[in-house]
């Protein structure tokens, strides 16, 4: 099986290429230079890899949650790939993703979602997949809660250091180990559509969607004001 994946949904941008369970993959942190270059990577990690488009048997995309404007690049250049060679689009969750950063085998990604708020969701390393534990979720980190009552939880993403580091203050008695600086790959965007292809998780291009959580892209001045207080 042979996939490609793109994950542009916070500031690091990153192309992998899947191939019969060898991972290639590019990455960097490039904050707004996204659409630049994502296609150029994808292009040379094809050629480099010696494999034709016409090979490809999906196209995996982090459908966020994220910035909205990363999201939507990865979406559009995923639905573009995958129309032009009819073959289905894989969405993969990104805090999914940020999830296989960690050693597990409980995990609470958060990615730093702006305007006070974090993206959130909990997910049980098992088997290197990634099994939701509970809703992916936008909220103040205050308001962010773990399943169950054990410790020994790992902490990945932004989130963490959002807000003062707040969720990892409130919650520091349930985990073992917080990486605040992690960021999600395409890597494991290809790890994990490689699970879903085979379960059959695919949908056809048109009907790849992204996961924004909210509507609101931007604070009000009186919100800018309360939360400065």
């Amino acid at each position: 099986m042979k996939l490609l994946a793109i994950e542009t949904a916070t500031e690091a941008c990153s192309v992998a290429l899947w191939l019969d369970g060898e991972v290639r993959e590019r990455f960097e942190i490039a904050p707004r230079r996204h659409a630049e270059l994502t296609l150029p990577w994808a292009e040379q990690l094809l050629a480099d890899a010696g494999v034709k488009k016409s090979q490809l048997d999906a196209i995996a995309i982090g459908r966020g949650p994220g910035a909205f404007t990363g999201v939507r690049l990865a979406v559009a250049i995923g639905q573009g790939i995958a129309l032009a060679l009819d073959r289905p689009v894989v969405p993969v969750s990104t805090l999914a993703a940020l999830a296989m950063q960690a050693q597990g085998p409980r995990v609470l990604a958060a990615i730093d979602a702006r305007m006070g708020e974090v993206y959130a969701a909990a997910f049980e390393l098992r088997d290197g997949d990634a099994f939701a534990l509970d809703a992916e979720r936008v909220s103040h980190p205050e308001a962010v809660e773990l399943p169950g009552t054990a410790s020994g939880w790992n902490g990945v993403g932004t989130g963490f250091a959002a807000q003062e580091g707040a969720l990892a203050s409130r919650l520091c008695s349930r985990f073992s180990a917080i990486d605040a600086a992690a960021l999600p790959h395409a890597a494991d965007v290809a790890k994990l559509a490689a699970f879903a292809f085979a379960r059959g998780e695919t949908v056809a291009p048109e009907f790849a969607e992204p996961a924004y959580l909210r509507n609101n892209v931007a604070l009000t001045i009186d919100e800018q004001k309360a939360l400065r207080k």
